[in-house]
């Protein structure tokens, strides 16, 4: 309730009209009127007097309209602190699977020279290590979301481009794949280059990660 709407309600319930009032409180009908419609306030001289006409004390008259405020510029402290939180999180997130990435970089370069590991072994453990960076990208992206309607057009705009960038890059892969293995018919070996397809598409995902947050 405004604080017009309930000068208007004290005052039928006083029975009185607008005339009435206004001769007591020393002030027009037309200001009464004013405050009663919310086109104005009553100044801060005629608080005390309106409350003893009334019956009233001056928290029963403006207390509720003060508690709308503090109550409205929590909940916008809340939402703003939310956002603030997200974009953190959302940041940390990255920089976790892009060690993550760096790990598994690390892990294929010394694991078949270094470590004298078996490349089947070394290469399953370096696709799990880049599983592991792919599910905390998606983790962090669909937990620490903006859900807004334009954004979500937006992202669905953007995600088909990006599905359009990795559907063209596998067929480019394929084709690179299929012309060295019928030339060299090494084909225990070639197979390599499909690891190397997975490491170019997450470095493309880092990218894409990057512009959204700085767009956000």
């Amino acid at each position: 309730m405004s604080l017009g709407e309930k000068l208007l309600e004290f005052r039928k319930k006083k029975g009185l009209s607008q005339e009435e009032a206004a001769d007591i409180l020393g002030v027009t009908r037309q200001t009464i009127s004013k405050w009663e419609t919310d086109q104005s306030t009553p100044d801060f001289d005629k608080i005390v007097p309106i409350c003893e006409l009334y019956n009233i004390t001056p928290n029963e008259l403006i207390m509720e309209k003060e508690c709308n405020i503090v109550i409205n510029n929590n909940i916008s402290q809340i939402k703003e602190n939310t956002k603030i939180y997200d974009k953190q999180k959302r940041t940390e997130g990255i920089a976790q699977s892009v060690f993550i990435f760096f790990v598994a970089v690390a892990w294929i370069m010394i694991s078949p020279t270094v470590l004298m590991i078996n490349p089947i072994i070394s290469s399953a453990i370096f696709l799990l290590i880049v599983g592991i960076g792919t599910y905390k990208i998606i983790y962090t992206k669909m937990l620490y979301k903006k859900n807004t309607e334009e954004t979500n057009l937006k992202q669905t705009q953007e995600n088909k481009k990006k599905r359009q960038i990795r559907q063209i890059l596998a067929i480019i892969t394929l084709l690179i794949y299929l012309c060295i293995s019928f030339l060299t018919n090494r084909w225990d070996v070639t197979w390599i280059i499909w690891i190397v397809f997975v490491f170019i598409v997450q470095i493309l995902n880092f990218v894409f990660l990057i512009k959204d947050e700085e767009n956000k």
